[in-house]
């Protein structure tokens, strides 16, 4: 496809919308002649942009997610979000991340204001069946879960990063389950059985995979071509890439494609494959230093490596097989774009940062006009248009003729550059304030979903009590040797009610015998620790490479604490020990709090 931008000058930069205007309403006009198209988003962690074959990596082989571009369009130029959590906030709601609340990836910095209308609720309300499997990552305690957001079948893990990916605890609509097999695999085959469940009328499936984020753990049968592999692409500073790493994420996405594969033969087999919309992006740059068509920047940077990512949409029929969209678009533009595909009259909250790119698509755009893209992580923000790049150090780079951001072009386009610096700065001072400002507690207790857990990852530990690793997301509670101790939770308690609740443990036999109390406002209840619980930590037999900041994990035993009657309102609820027998009190993974009847 020909770059359909027109030639832009300073004056057009700053025309053009930068804060909350949708260029094109969608409207029902789109909607497919047979009915409402379904929809299969698949989202990719960690993997960048040059970790498919379809751009020229041939370190790797990824036929199947090549052929969606091959039989529909690939956007050149597409951005995310340096990091997981934000490109999920933005993707949910085509707003910028910030307007959203979410600043963090744990510890509730990653949950998305309730107030948010996401592109679940959009499909839901307009009658398509709902489906999420994966990493959810915008919230787990309801209504933040994915069924408070529109999600009617979710499957998965609510927090960040995981600590294996082999048989892990999950969750299925709010209950703990064990997982089937390795992680990708399992989400997969439970976004086959939502696909198959709903072929007769139109469903929204969405499926965020959380590999190739670490731990690298692979199967054999996906590792095997990789782990003596000699690597002819490097990256750009080859001292930097660590080659166990970049294996493992190579046999990761190897597996990720055999996964898209099956999504696509499924369809096949349904009959469905022609009305269904595919779309397959990635949350991130790459998590590691590995080639990447020589871009500046990995994950988390604002550069172009940190946020360029593949973006690839199947529609047969529809968009035209082996369109190459050059004007850029990003995770923003996802859900009005997806809206008006499917037909569907946007009615937002807010309003949207993203546009409809559908025109772009379609093939049917005269002309498009330039745009600003903003990008930001930890105070740093950085603008992308159609030609240049503006970084948060006020550096201009000509992504044209300079895609590795070598020279800094600022003065031959000073112009150009002051009308960026200062959109950053209008862009800042209207998102920014405040953003860190956050006094949301964790909610408790809804009669439509009674079942609350309270992870270590959303605690506080105080005294001697610590972290078992420094990412808190799958994380537990350790080195609890004081009555002084004690853990918190931040909690509104929405139902005032009997609840049941359960600690889950782990305890050395020399330690069993703690009296423990749980306490929120005026209400407590005592449990004793009776029965020894030790089992190994696990995750190690499985990394191919040295893990990130993810916690090694244990099977954690639920003990009852029995039940107490709750106040509604927001208070810390603490869990502390009143009698330590042993050296060390018990290890916390989570607490489970289930509002009866």
């Amino acid at each position: 496809m020909t770059r359909l931008l027109a030639a832009t000058t300073g004056s057009t930069l700053l025309g053009m919308a930068v804060f909350g205007l949708s260029l094109l309403v969608p409207g029902s006009a789109a909607a497919a002649a047979d009915g409402p198209p379904n929809i299969v988003v698949i989202l990719t962690d960690d993997q960048g942009w040059g970790d498919l074959s379809l751009h020229g990596n041939a370190n790797l082989s990824t036929p199947h997610i090549d052929s969606i571009a091959k039989q529909g369009a690939e956007f050149d130029r597409f951005f995310v979000s340096p990091v997981c959590s934000p490109t999920r906030a933005e993707f949910l709601t085509g707003r910028y991340h910030p307007r959203g609340g979410v600043y963090d990836t744990s510890t509730g910095g990653e949950r998305l204001d309730l107030d948010e209308q996401t592109i679940a609720e959009v499909f839901r309300d307009a009658g398509y069946a709902t489906g999420a499997f994966g990493k959810w990552h915008s919230g787990m305690q309801y209504p933040y879960n994915p069924r408070g957001r529109g999600f009617q079948e979710y499957y998965g893990f609510c927090s960040g990063h995981w600590g294996n990916y082999f048989s892990p605890e999950l969750e299925h609509n709010g209950k703990l389950v064990r997982g089937d097999g390795y992680i990708t695999d399992d989400f997969t085959n439970h976004a086959i059985e939502f696909i198959e469940a709903n072929k007769q009328q139109p469903f929204f499936c969405y499926m965020p995979l959380c590999t190739p984020h670490s731990p690298m753990q692979v199967p054999d049968s996906f590792y095997e071509k990789f782990k003596d592999a000699d690597l002819a692409m490097r990256n750009r500073d080859p001292e930097r890439e660590d080659l166990l790493h970049t294996r493992a994420a190579l046999a990761m996405c190897e597996n990720i494609d055999w996964n898209v594969g099956r999504i696509l033969e499924k369809l096949d087999e349904l009959q469905i494959a022609d009305d269904t919309i595919v779309i397959y992006f990635s949350d991130n740059g790459p998590n590691g230093f590995r080639w990447n068509g020589g871009m500046k920047g990995r994950k988390g940077s604002t550069d172009e490596g940190g946020m360029r990512v593949p973006c690839l949409v199947r529609w047969p029929g529809r968009i035209p097989a082996g369109s190459r969209i050059e004007s850029i678009g990003g995770a923003i533009d996802l859900l009005p774009t997806l809206a008006d595909l499917a037909g569907i009259a946007l009615k937002p909250k807010h309003p949207l940062d993203g546009v409809s790119l559908r025109p772009l698509l379609e093939q049917t755009a005269q002309s498009w006009p330039d745009r600003m893209l903003f990008s930001h992580w930890n105070n740093r923000v950085s603008v992308r248009t159609d030609r240049f790049r503006l970084d948060n150090a006020g550096k201009l780079f000509d992504m044209h003729n300079d895609p590795e951001q070598r020279h800094n072009v600022a003065s031959e386009h000073p112009e150009t550059a002051a009308e960026l610096v200062a959109a950053a700065e209008r862009w800042r001072a209207e998102l920014l304030p405040g953003l860190r400002d956050d006094d949301r507690p964790f909610p408790v207790g809804y009669r439509e979903f009674p079942i609350t857990h309270l992870p270590a990852r959303d605690g506080v530990g105080h005294g001697n009590i610590v972290r078992s690793a420094r990412a808190p997301n799958c994380s537990f509670f350790t080195g609890w040797t004081s009555v002084e101790d004690r853990i918190t939770w931040d909690v509104d308690v929405h139902t005032a009610g009997t609840y049941t609740v359960e600690v889950h443990y782990t305890c050395e036999a020399d330690d069993v015998g703690a009296k423990l109390e749980l306490s929120f406002a005026d209400a407590a209840l005592e449990a004793q620790v009776k029965e020894p619980h030790d089992p190994p930590l696990r995750g190690a037999e499985h990394d191919r490479a040295s893990r990130g900041a993810e916690s090694f994990v244990k099977d954690f035993r639920p003990l009852s604490l029995g039940q107490v009657e709750l106040p509604a309102g927001r208070g810390a609820l603490t869990l502390r020990a009143t009698e330590i027998p042993g050296d060390e009190v018990i290890d916390v993974r989570r607490l489970v709090l289930t509002l009866q009847p």
